[in-house]
């Protein structure tokens, strides 16, 4: 069926509701936005879905939702009728269409004959990682685009150990899609009638509680906020996300008097009036925080988003202006506090060991190799530190102290296996406290650390591939990478290349091949020299390319030379 026979079909097909095919009706006329719509479907990966709340097959809405949770049931009725009994746990972000799509996805699993566990109202996605492995689920969804735009919502896939699916698995249900006829192969049965048959069970407050006791156990120095709780002053946004309740709560049980929320975006509201975007990683998402900040005198502002997985962070300079932190240097900062925590209370585990991911800064090597600390480098996407967590929990050995990626996500403990910023704000406070006690902000702190370790300055820079050929033009632009290995890059010599996809490591010098170690992954790395790294990767959500820079020097100066000599190089890969 091609793309224009899709779009009739919708048209036609009785359970599409009037204002979809209304929808569809105004752009009749638009033969590009039918075609964007109805040429394919949205791409079900190890991330779930996630894209625009639209009519059409690549798009969000009630029947692609119901279409991938079918895919889904699937897979888990391949698994046997036990793992049909343990079920999976649905949850959902305060974005438009949440409640909708998450009570659309129980109703598939429950028409499945799928025990299915249904939060009564929003909840962190960390919330629900955890209450997977509580509920003792074979998975688990969270309806949820992160901190995307407010037109976008997403589906989020989990299996039984907290993490979003293995590529395995995401296989396995994208090709159940692929064989599912959207309207006619999709069970349901109403949200209602499945609760009172107790196909589908309303849970809250119980998993909460106990979420909330293995969150304020990952506080490394429990005196630490309470030495300083009458001046250490702190503004918390959860940018009218999920975040609004269990942040205070968590930070007020680790003695934290002075906690000032924005009052505009403790609103749930998934139009996200406040904000252009609502991501804590842009200052533009944290101005109302920092004129709070300002107001009250407070060391920093900490913003989580809507599904309260990621935290983004301002810190105040002795001027008492306020700057962002960037991912890498939260997560280097969080990592030597809680080794140097350990150390001062005399409480650090055996065999200690972290984990980052490929495009993250490589400060944490040096943090890591000065305390002996084990360091694990695994691909893009936090499933992949919850797989280190898992292989080392089967075998019985080492001490997981924390794990983290570039783009703001961090998690400490084992209760859940993908990033919780309940447990990183928790720990940043905590870490404010440390430091203010020594006469230090956590500028200072930051300072003080490239002092220890050298200069590092990390930059992630996007190329949006628009149009509903962007898919095809992002792999071409892929190939093209490979098939013209630079010779340098900002007047760094390309010293190796991993191709993660080939899983090969070439030196440049020698021509010597080996192996990466690694899963196959759509991801091109350069090693430069003098250990600078760039990385080129398509995104698994959204239609760019995104280009890493790991970069280093003596000075913060020779960093930046060498960051804007990398941006002009990359000017001509596009």
């Amino acid at each position: 069926m091609n793309y224009k026979e899709n779009y009739n079909r919708w048209l036609t097909e009785k359970s599409v509701s009037q204002e979809l095919k209304d929808e569809l009706i105004a752009i009749s006329n638009c033969e590009d936005e039918i075609k964007y719509r109805f040429s394919s479907y949205l791409s079900f990966g190890t991330a779930g879905l996630r894209g625009k709340m639209l009519a059409g097959t690549n798009a969000m809405n009630v029947h692609t939702v119901a279409h991938a949770s079918q895919g889904f049931a699937n897979l888990i009725n391949r698994e046997g009728t036990e793992a049909a009994k343990r079920g999976v746990v649905i949850a959902y972000d305060s974005r438009n269409n949440s409640v909708l799509f998450s009570r659309v996805a129980a109703e598939v699993f429950a028409a499945n004959g799928i025990k299915t566990y249904f939060f009564e109202s929003l909840r962190p996605t960390p919330v629900l990682s955890f209450a997977i492995r509580h509920l003792g689920c074979i998975g688990g969804v969270n309806v949820t685009a992160s901190h995307n735009p407010k037109e976008y919502n997403g589906y989020k896939a989990y299996w039984e150990d907290g993490a979003q699916l293995p590529p395995e698995h995401a296989k396995v249900v994208s090709e159940s899609i692929s064989e599912t006829d959207i309207f006619n192969g999709v069970k349901r049965i109403d949200f209602d009638k499945a609760v009172e048959s107790g196909l589908i069970e309303i849970v809250g407050t119980v998993i909460d509680d106990e979420y909330i006791k293995n969150v304020t156990a990952q506080a490394v120095d429990k005196n630490a906020v309470r030495a300083v709780a009458d001046d250490l002053r702190v503004v918390y946004t959860p940018l009218h996300g999920a975040g609004y309740r269990l942040v205070p709560e968590v930070l007020r049980l680790c003695g934290l008097k002075h906690l000032y929320t924005v009052y505009e975006q403790m609103v749930l509201d998934g139009n996200f009036p406040s904000v252009i975007s609502p991501n804590p990683e842009h200052p533009a998402a944290l101005e109302l925080g920092t004129a709070l900040a300002k107001k009250v005198d407070s060391d920093l502002v900490i913003g989580t988003d809507p599904d309260a997985d990621r935290a983004g962070v301002m810190v105040r300079r002795r001027d008492g202006s306020f700057v962002p932190m960037t991912g890498n240097q939260i997560g280097a900062l969080l990592l030597e506090y809680i080794i140097t925590a350990y150390k001062n209370t005399n409480t650090m585990p055996s065999e200690p060991y972290a984990v980052k991911t490929i495009v993250t800064s490589e400060i944490c090597t040096k943090i890591c190799e000065s305390s002996n600390v084990q360091l694990f480098n695994v691909l893009t996407g936090f499933k992949f530190i919850g797989e280190v967590i898992k292989n080392h929990d089967d075998i019985g050995n080492g001490h997981y102290l924390f794990g983290f990626e570039e783009s703001y996500g961090y998690l400490k403990g084992t209760y859940a296996r993908d990033k919780d910023s309940v447990v990183a704000v928790m720990l940043i406070v905590e870490m404010a406290a440390y430091y203010k006690a020594k006469g230090m902000s956590l500028y200072d702190a930051l300072i003080a650390m490239y002092e220890k370790y050298g200069y590092y300055n990390e930059k992630t820079v996007n190329l949006v591939f628009d149009g509903f050929d962007a898919a095809e033009r992002m792999s071409g632009f892929m190939k093209n990478i490979r098939s013209n290995i630079p010779a340098e890059i900002g007047g760094k010599k390309v010293l190796a290349v991993r191709d993660y996809l080939a899983e090969t490591v070439t030196e440049i010098a020698t021509g010597k091949v080996t192996g990466t170690g690694l899963p196959a992954s759509d991801v091109v790395y350069f090693e430069l020299e003098d250990n600078n790294v760039v990385v080129v990767r398509p995104s698994g959500t959204e239609p760019k390319v995104k280009l890493y820079f790991l970069l280093n020097g003596n000075s913060a100066k020779e960093c930046e030379e060498l960051m804007l000599a990398c941006a002009e190089a990359i000017k001509l890969w596009k």
